[in-house]
């Protein structure tokens, strides 16, 4: 029987093997990065926000809390939209945590202003 000597192929198979071994270990840290990061959103303040609850054009909810420089109405957009309802055309305040990608208050509780 012949045997054939090559280093390289041995490295590379210890090598792999000691990556497979380490890998769950980091699939495991990266895990925990992600739901630190997620308790982290969840964890936010929450901020009060005062305006006027008004029902748009496409039937949504939102807060109106002032005007833009050339005189539109400018406010967000509130996730609980049964919550919301209650209060169309009254002034409100409104808690909750906002999300700054999609203008979006997430509700924690709304009473009259």
């Amino acid at each position: 029987m012949k045997r054939s000597h090559h280093p390289e192929q041995a490295l590379a198979l210890i090598f792999a093997a000691a990556l497979c071994a380490f890998t769950p270990g980091l699939t495991a840290q990266s895990q925990d990065n992600a739901q630190q990061g997620q308790q982290q959103q969840t964890q936010q303040e929450n901020k009060t926000f005062t305006g006027k609850i008004v029902k748009l054009q496409s039937g949504q909810y939102a807060l109106v809390t002032g005007q833009t420089p050339e005189g539109k109405l400018a406010g967000h957009f509130l996730d609980d939209q049964d919550r919301a309802k209650k209060y169309e055309g009254k002034q409100v305040t409104v808690t909750g945590t906002f999300d700054v990608a999609s203008n979006t208050i997430h509700v924690t509780n709304i009473q009259a202003a």
